[in-house]
């Protein structure tokens, strides 16, 4: 699922309805191809309920959790879900084609079936119209929001869920128009010097880009909090052991804040994290962050031997497309 996309449920999943009044949730799931043994279902006011799976291989569960918006994880990737009062999940899916395949049966599930073929909508969306000049996107954009509302309008959903859905929309037209501008301006830098930058390195002093000329350079900017950020750290590492040796150089730079200072240093330890691991001056604040526009993590950028930028916004270590471009760059 795509970050900018990823953020509509981020919203969803903290607004939590009446919740004081805590209501019995039945909830199972069958998985296929399942990427861990353990499902996690997060929502607001740090609630956190953890799944194992059973002896029969189902992920099998009774709870009590406030009516609203959830998220659940298999640790790789995430959905949205809603739970009402004395609702029975019976969730099925693939977890090689993870939203694709979401189905929600039992009593309490149209408003998840609702999240998940929003969640599929919106990443077609993404597919098709961000690649469009401004006013074919502009035009889209407008056609979607009214399209999700009449949708949600036509449907016997909860009323609360019904206004946080109208809100959600909103919200996410207007994240969606300023992702596009940011976009347009950040693929102007393809090409161009990249700027430099000048932190701390983990390992003792300062690295500046310009220290790293003569090799490509593969950017993660991450933090400690982020979890699509330390999901693709295994992938990362994966990568940094292919291609150890081979001109190119893996940079992490964190943007913790500077009260996370000793933080990050741990979790580097503790995560035994390869490559040149370096910590921003201001974190989101931070000049090289801000000339890239980076509104959000984790983001990657690879830049050539000559310090010019090939893309901005490159593809994360998880995608097969990132070996078969670095490939052809170091064959």
């Amino acid at each position: 699922m795509k970050k900018v996309f990823l953020l509509a449920l981020i919203v969803l999943s903290v607004f939590s309805i009446n919740a004081q009044t805590k209501n019995q949730i039945k909830f199972t799931a069958k998985i296929a191809n399942r990427n861990s043994d353990t499902l996690v279902i997060r929502g607001a006011n740090d609630f956190k309920q953890v799944i194992p799976i059973n002896k029969k291989g189902v992920f099998d569960a009774t709870f009590e959790a406030p009516k609203g918006f959830y998220q659940f994880s298999d640790g790789h990737e995430v959905s949205g879900l809603y739970l009402k009062p004395n609702s029975e999940v019976n969730l099925t899916m693939d977890a090689k084609q993870f939203d694709e395949t979401i189905v929600y049966k039992g009593k309490g599930v149209d408003e998840s079936n609702f999240l998940a073929q929003y969640s599929l909508n919106n990443e077609k969306f993404q597919n098709e119209a961000f690649s469009k000049d401004e006013a074919e996107f502009a035009t889209l954009l407008e056609a979607k929001k009214k399209w999700d509302n009449e949708t949600l309008e036509k449907g016997k959903y909860d009323a609360d869920f019904q206004t946080a859905l109208k809100n959600s929309f909103a919200q996410f037209s207007q994240y969606a128009a300023q992702t596009y501008e940011s976009n347009a301006k950040t693929n102007k830098l393809k090409g161009k010097p990249s700027p430099d930058f000048d932190y701390e390195n983990y390992k003792g002093g300062k690295t500046k880009l310009s220290d790293l000329k003569g090799k490509y350079v593969y950017i993660d900017l991450w933090a400690t909090w982020c979890g699509p950020c330390r999901a693709e750290i295994p992938f990362l590492q994966k990568i940094e052991e292919k291609y150890h040796g081979k001109n190119i150089e893996f940079v992490s730079i964190s943007i913790d804040t500077a009260k996370d200072h000793d933080k990050w240093k741990k979790f580097v330890t503790d995560k035994n994290l390869g490559g040149v691991q370096l910590f921003a001056d201001k974190d989101w604040g931070s000049d090289f962050v801000t000339s890239y526009g980076v509104n959000g993590i984790p983001r990657f950028i690879l830049i050539d031997p000559n310090g010019n930028i090939i893309n901005p916004d490159a593809d994360r270590p998880s995608s097969a497309t990132l070996q078969t471009q670095l490939d052809a760059l170091l064959k």
